[in-house]
């Protein structure tokens, strides 16, 4: 690291980057970039903000520094003076390896993420997720039992945004909750610019996921333990037990979890599925740690209404006697395979989407007992239809997420069964069709009300 990269740390860590000379590097669509942008600039940095969007596909982060002397360069990087600038601030969706990055760094300036602004002057207490499935819930079971206790608690990282902007508000006694994922560990510095070591961190699973970005499973999981990076040395390391790459990786505290699914007394007692099961006893150890006092944790754990985020097996309103399910969260076979074991009633699946590089065998063997009727949508219909059937599973191709819905609410309503479930759980990315899974989940839902009222006034005017 050279001098004007040292003399950036330095700034960050004293949470006063005032007179550097900062480019954010990806503004996004989500908050951080133009968080981060925000942060800077109210704090005296000279701020470039650049996107290869353009304007009009940035509206929210335009507006957000539509207040603040930020420079806004879109449509492309051309003219940004990455090679000159201290400190240059790069988006997770921005691979290490790009050009502009390299640029950046040969440059000499520091390169640095969102995530890592907070964490560099952050003066509160920290506590880390990570994993291929279950981080967000991990992360919010956590956060209602620390609230449960008593302890001022705030959520951030990959779910629930940016807390570059509480920064002020933060004392040395609160907890942040922070969910991380690959693209967000794997742009940390070496080693980490961490104010405040973290006090305990958990890995829900490692699974095979986002090979696109890292290219094999090894690299993946490569990018994952460095949470382990975070930790302090007396912090506790909460890591799932059984075969996968977690299993060789340890910390000084290490504590393993159960990352089977849970009995259904379990699940009575707390109204979770089953597949919720190993994200709550995650989380029972990471609070645990936090408040030091098993006599707290237990009275936590029982006053506590544990609510997974949105788009987690989330039900919806029933449909003509069918419970309707809203797993909008999946993106890969694996996490539509634990929703489909979940369940008991038959299904009518809605699942589709822009397939990634991954097996759908595990797909394939939930689907074949359980699922009565699929339907399948987006870049993925054909191939998903044609494998669904190859399992036994009735499937129909209907590219349009719209019209996939509304034959699915005709599948669901025409042959109602006792017990019958409609989940849409897609199993694939969304960026086929949407900007991310929650744009499509919402999309999923305003389908779905469409569809229900249209067959609510077709029986309607049968029965009349």
């Amino acid at each position: 690291m050279n001098g004007r990269a040292r003399n950036a740390e330095s700034a960050l860590r004293a949470g006063d980057p005032a007179g550097l000379s900062a480019v954010v590097l990806g503004l996004g669509r989500f908050g951080g970039g133009s968080a981060a942008a925000r942060w800077l600039a109210l704090r005296g940095a000279r701020v470039v903000g650049t996107d290869l969007r353009t304007a009009s596909e940035l509206p929210e982060a335009c507006a957000a520094l539509a207040d603040l002397e930020v420079e806004l360069v879109l449509g492309g990087h051309d003219g940004v003076d990455l090679e000159n600038a201290d400190l240059v601030v790069v988006n997770p969706a921005v691979p290490p390896t790009a050009p502009p990055v390299e640029r950046a760094r040969k440059g000499g300036a520091l390169v640095t993420s969102e995530i890592e602004l907070f964490l560099a002057s952050a003066p509160c207490r920290l506590v880390g997720v990570t994993g291929t499935q279950g981080k967000s819930s991990t992360v919010s079971f956590t956060a209602q039992l620390l609230e449960a206790a008593g302890q001022r608690t705030f959520v951030g990282g990959n779910l629930g945004g940016s807390l570059l902007d509480r920064m002020d508000t933060l004392s040395a006694n609160d907890v942040a909750v922070l969910e991380l994922s690959s693209y967000q560990l794997e742009g940390l510095n070496r080693p980490p610019i961490v104010r405040r070591p973290f006090e305990a961190v958990a890995v829900t699973n490692v699974l095979a996921d986002h090979l696109e970005r890292h290219g094999d499973l090894a690299s993946y999981a490569a990018a994952k333990a460095r949470i382990l990076e975070l930790l302090a040395p007396d912090g506790l390391a909460v890591l799932p037990d059984g075969p996968g790459p977690a299993s060789a990786w340890t910390a000084a505290r290490a504590e393993r979890f159960d990352a089977g699914p849970g009995d259904a007394a379990w699940s009575a007692r707390t109204g979770l599925p089953p597949f919720q099961a190993p994200n709550l006893r995650a989380a029972l150890a990471l609070a645990g740690a936090v408040l030091g006092d098993p006599a707290r944790l237990a009275a936590a754990r029982a006053s506590a209404t544990f609510a997974p985020p949105p788009h987690r097996c989330e039900r919806l309103a029933d449909l003509a006697g069918a419970t309707v399910i809203d797993n909008g969260v999946s993106t890969t076979p694996d996490s539509t395979a634990a929703a489909l074991e979940g369940l008991a009633g038959p299904v009518v699946l809605v699942v589709g989407g822009l397939l990634k590089d991954l097996d759908l065998a595990p797909l394939l063997r939930a689907a074949a007992p359980s699922v009565r009727a699929a339907v399948c949508f987006g870049s993925s219909s054909r191939t998903l239809a044609a494998a669904l059937a190859g399992a036994g599973v009735p499937a129909d191709a209907i590219e349009d997420l719209d019209a996939a819905v509304e034959k699915a609410v005709e599948r669901a309503v025409a042959g109602l069964r006792a017990g019958e479930v409609l989940l849409f759980s897609p199993a694939a990315a969304s960026f086929d069709t949407h900007a991310n899974f929650r744009e499509r989940a919402l999309a999923f839902r305003r389908a779905l009300e469409r569809a229900r009222a249209a067959s609510e006034e077709g029986r309607g005017a049968v029965s009349s």
